[in-house]
């Protein structure tokens, strides 16, 4: 299936009147290459209109720069392994930076706007092995109503892109749901964890992606009240994405916050970087202000984590209010 995602007017508005023209003249095949600098600029601008834009109902869907359809493609499944919520107290490379608000978040994105140092990254050995993780903080949801205690319950949604390693490894984009201190039995098509209980939405389907693109990737996540939540990973040129609704667990509300990283792939794994490595992290918001968030520190949501020790962190106010911070070995 078909869909025009980005109306005309709304796409002038997003990228402005340049990026709109050049959108035009690619599908009269008429585009001229671009400086690489231009070129990127117009990336980055396709990449944040296609994840606000959104595909037009619930299944798995791709598309392709500079075009702003979305076409509909067949789900598979997501990985059979837990991405665990953290343990108590946090261990190790525990912590991590989050951005916070007081409003409530419809949207939020994370890149990898610098990278510097970096060769070579391991997951229980295997060679670029890891999962992108956006994650939201525990919330309070009506999931937990058929929990035998129902004060101690809570819900956790994640949304994921995760990479196996090896050269026949699978990639895929996703979410995952989650039911805190449910009890020791879980609801129906739910798996067990401990007390907690999790499952997650179908997968997109994604070409493994060479560590030296790490740079052009970007995952974002949306809650719609009444609608679907998605995900949606980019590369430099094409997209992918999956949508559920938010019913599942009504995450659209009650987002307060939101951590991203890459991470070990599942399981409570570490992603090990190479000595010398240093990433700067990106996290976008859409919450209706243009306040800057606050970086919530000395946490992490996700048992998953890496090798790499945080750096500074500050706010970024404006009409994409974001935090930004450094990690480093």
């Amino acid at each position: 299936m078909l869909f025009e995602s980005v109306e005309p007017k709304k796409l002038r508005t997003v990228l402005g009147a340049g990026f709109h023209a050049m959108f035009c003249l690619s599908l009269a095949g008429a585009a001229q290459a671009a400086p690489t600098a231009t070129s990127a600029r117009f990336h980055a601008a396709w990449r944040a209109a296609i994840a606000s834009a959104g595909p037009p109902g619930v299944g798995c869907f791709t598309a392709e720069y500079p075009g702003t359809v979305w076409k509909e493609v067949a789900c598979t499944n997501a990985p059979d392994r837990a991405y665990e919520p953290a343990h108590r107290p946090a261990v190790g490379f525990g912590n991590d930076f989050a951005a916070e608000v007081s409003s409530s978040i419809t949207a939020a994105s994370g890149s990898f706007p610098a990278i510097s140092g970096l060769v070579s990254e391991k997951n229980a050995g295997a060679s670029n092995q890891y999962s992108l993780q956006l994650n939201t903080p525990y919330f309070s949801s009506s999931a937990c109503d058929s929990s035998p205690y129902p004060p101690g319950c809570e819900v956790w949604q994640q949304f994921v892109f995760a990479q196996n390693g090896g050269r026949k490894g699978t990639s895929s984009a996703f979410l995952v749901y989650w039911l805190i201190n449910y009890a020791a039995y879980c609801p129906s098509g739910w798996n067990q964890a401990a007390l907690n209980c999790w499952t997650d939405s179908s997968a997109v389907s994604v070409p493994r992606q060479k560590l030296s693109a790490l740079g052009d990737l970007q995952l974002s996540g949306s809650a719609a009240a009444g609608g679907n939540d998605t995900v949606t990973f980019t590369t430099a040129k094409k997209a992918y994405a999956v949508s559920a609704s938010d019913s599942a667990l009504d995450l659209a509300g009650s987002w307060k916050a939101t951590e991203f990283n890459i991470l070990g792939d599942g399981a409570g794994s570490q992603a090990n970087f190479n000595k010398g490595t240093s990433i700067t992290v990106n996290i976008q918001l859409t919450d209706g202000s243009t306040t800057a968030p606050s970086c919530r520190t000395n946490d992490i949501f996700t048992y998953e984590t890496n090798n790499l020790d945080l750096g500074t962190c500050g706010g970024q106010s404006g009409q994409n209010p974001s935090i930004t911070f450094t990690e480093s070995n």
